[in-house]
């Protein structure tokens, strides 16, 4: 796997966004008409700045439930960007022509499965019902984020895209993993009844700029970087030893793009995330380095069902996609130091 050369001594939003694009040089999105739900959380944010800067008239849509408005301010002036403040679980019509529908929207924090579980199935099944909705009356494209939470506890690694999931539809998580799985499937039965095109990503963790730390969003790495720099006891559920991965947000929308963007994929179900696998103890330990912490580990009891071990088996994105992680973990964790 290629990796980048390290970064300059200054990060700038500029950089990444120009990464993004040459890693995009292929894929045509001039004069298209995109809706992206979500669109001014994490990810959502990265989407329609790069849509945009590939010539893409963008509406962004987002409730705040976990965007935050700042994430896409510095858009507001570009001619092609519209904003509007919408919960996609209740019906939505642009009124125009579409060529493409991204649906990002759902809140995603591990935290958060407990406290907003409702908000989180409407998301992800009503949500998707409508979005996919608006793709069929305008024959639009549709690309749906879904999630290696699919997996569940997987019993296979790196995992593909065949593994069928091993999920407790019960317990905490179920809100989440059992509406991604059935925002799935109504992909696949739009996909086979109506004929829509229809492509479904499989994110694994994702991790840069523009992710929030604050509250219940209890992302690993924000949460880290956050606690490190504030010398607070750097907190990890469990004893460390579960693994995961994680991919840098340019690397991630690059697949993001690429998927939706290419022809001739129609129905395609891809992973997209970094296959090199780390323990959560290792991460912490390589924070604490980056940042110079003074912080010490403090360990509490593991959350119910969380993964013990989680990565992608990325071969089917190489070849379809001919995409690949190019972001080191290095790298990305100065970047958001150097962001925030």
């Amino acid at each position: 796997m290629h990796q980048e050369e390290p970064m300059n001594e200054h990060y700038s939003d500029e950089e990444d966004m120009n990464r993004i694009l040459a890693g995009l040089q292929d894929i045509d999105y001039q004069g298209m008409k995109v809706i992206v739900t979500g669109g001014s959380g994490f990810l959502g944010s990265w989407m329609c700045e790069t849509l945009l800067g590939k010539g893409a008239d963008v509406i962004c849509l987002d409730n705040y439930a976990s965007g935050r408005p700042e994430n896409t301010d510095h858009l507001l002036d570009h001619p092609g960007f519209t904003r509007i403040i919408h919960d996609i679980s209740e019906p939505f019509d642009p009124e125009c022509p579409v060529d493409l529908v991204c649906h990002l929207a759902s809140r995603a924090g591990p935290l958060e499965f407990e406290h907003y579980p409702i908000q989180i199935l409407k998301s992800n099944t009503l949500g998707t019902m409508h979005a996919l909705g608006i793709a069929k009356k305008y024959n639009a494209r549709f690309l749906f984020t879904s999630t290696s939470e699919i997996y569940g506890e997987a019993e296979v690694f790196p995992t593909p895209e065949t593994y069928r999931g091993n999920v407790n539809t019960l317990g905490i998580r179920g809100c989440y993993d059992e509406a991604k799985r059935a925002g799935e499937a109504y992909c696949m039965a739009y996909h086979r009844q109506h004929k829509l095109d229809v492509r479904i990503v499989r994110i694994f963790n994702t991790y840069g700029p523009r992710m929030r730390s604050d509250g219940l969003y209890g992302r690993v790495i924000p949460r880290f970087l956050d606690q490190a720099r504030k010398n607070l006891p750097i907190t990890i559920f469990g004893d460390g030893s579960q693994t995961r991965s994680f991919c840098y947000v340019t690397d991630q929308v690059t697949g993001l793009l690429k998927l939706a963007g290419y022809d001739g994929i129609n129905g395609a179900v891809v992973n997209i995330g970094n296959p090199l696998e780390m323990s959560v103890l290792s991460l912490a330990k390589k924070i604490i380095e980056i940042t110079d912490s003074k912080s010490e580990i403090s360990y509490h009891p593991l959350p119910p069902d969380d993964p013990s071990r989680r990565f992608p088996d990325i071969s089917k994105a190489a070849k379809v996609l001919k995409w690949e992680p190019r972001v080191d973990l290095e790298y990305g964790l100065r970047a958001m130091i150097e962001a925030s």
